[in-house]
């Protein structure tokens, strides 16, 4: 068993440093980052977000999200499949029972498991039919994050029979009729390992399926899509302190002023330094916006049963603000780097342009369109979003 850190912040960034140094090369590469996929499991952050009473290290929401963005700024697919992982202890404690997910919890923390997603709710390919005491899931899902190199898989699968009613399950990656295919080629998010995943006649015990309470059931458990977004919105904020770190200190190290600039270092061009400006107000309120987030996402985890649909509501209106903002500014950040970092900067080796990749690729998870209509719904009107697996 893995000793647990005392400061799990400064393991994740002791990580990220490591990280950091093979980054472009990998991202370069794709495929699966086993080496970095083993640090984690060593350092014992798998166990992060379980309660301490079953092995964790007891972290609440915030303090898990602000490991994402810390190793997001240094390599986003690593805090992609290690937020993914902890995604995934919260759909089974969400969606199952205690006898369910407190010997999952305890399994994970001694054994250090890596959880993988074969999820995708959009994706129906794969249906579930029924035999007796147990079920069977065949098909195909994609965007499967994470799911190779795990040892557990949360996994769903349509029942046509019950008007496509989602089964959702948590089985081991490596049980009979799973395959884990190696098809990610995306331009980002190259090592998440988002390919495709077939089921062929795979066999899940009842006591595998997250029935009681199950998804989208009570308000409590509809926090599972806002943890998802949270997610995301934390990723996407460590891509883009990481994009303002490394364009910051090319900027003073390699830039050149313009011929006409009247200044004489690029640190000191007042175009230059407004482009910076325009960074820092993004990344600050970001900062602010997920952090309001993230505490009222804790305050109504911590009710448990007793969170009501309206609280659910405004926690997902403060999620969907900072989604909107972490994307938007990100965005923005890891395309005008380049205007301050110059023509030299677009070299393959610098690796910069990482970055957008990386940030447009993911947020194109969910259309930010429909984040805004939910939003401008809000503003207006005073209605709540509506719980989805997205919202």
């Amino acid at each position: 068993m893995i000793a647990l850190p005392a400061s799990p912040l400064d393991t994740a960034r002791a990580l990220s440093a490591e990280f950091a140094r093979s980054a472009v090369e990998r991202d370069q590469r794709g495929g699966t980052p086993k080496a970095e996929r083993d640090a984690l499991r060593d350092s014992g952050l798998l166990a992060l977000s379980i309660p301490r009473e079953y092995g964790g290290l007891g972290a609440n929401w915030q303090q898990t999200f602000e490991v994402v963005s810390e190793f997001a700024r240094a390599d986003s697919s690593i805090a992609h499949v290690f937020g993914f992982h902890h995604l995934m202890l919260a759909t089974v404690r969400l969606f199952g029972r205690p006898e369910q997910w407190q010997p999952w919890f305890e399994q994970t923390a001694r054994n250090n498991w890596f959880w993988g997603n074969a999820l995708n709710p959009l994706d129906t390919r794969t249906v579930v039919r029924s035999h007796g005491g147990w079920r069977e899931f065949s098909g195909k899902k994609s965007f499967c994050s994470g799911a190779r190199d795990s040892e557990m898989l949360i996994a769903s699968a349509s029942d046509e029979l019950a008007g496509g009613k989602l089964v959702i399950a948590a089985i081991p990656s490596g049980r009979t009729g799973v395959t884990l295919h190696g098809d990610w080629e995306n331009m980002g998010q190259r090592q998440t390992d988002s390919g495709s995943a077939s089921f062929e006649r795979v066999r899940v015990e009842e006591s595998e399926l997250l029935l009681d309470p199950g998804p989208l059931s009570t308000p409590f458990a509809c926090l599972r899509p806002l943890i998802a977004q949270l997610n995301f919105a934390s990723i996407f904020h460590g891509i883009a302190q990481g994009a303002y770190e490394e364009a910051r200190q090319y900027t003073r190290a390699e830039t050149r002023p313009w011929f006409k600039s009247m200044a004489r270092e690029s640190h000191q061009d007042p175009y230059v330094l407004s482009h910076f400006g325009d960074f820092w107000v993004h990344l600050e309120s970001s900062r602010l916006l997920l952090g309001n987030a993230a505490r009222l996402l804790d305050t109504a985890w911590s009710k448990d049963a007793q969170l009501g649909e309206e609280e659910r509501g405004h926690v997902a209106v403060a999620i969907a603000t900072a989604k909107v903002a972490a994307t938007r500014g990100g965005l923005d950040l890891c395309s005008k780097l380049f205007e301050v970092t110059g023509a030299r900067s677009t070299h393959a080796s610098v690796g910069l342009d990482r970055h957008w990749r990386n940030l447009r690729t993911q947020s194109l998870h969910d259309p930010l369109d429909y984040k805004l209509h939910e939003l401008g719904d809000w503003a207006l009107n005073r209605t709540l979003p509506i719980p989805t697996f997205y919202s």
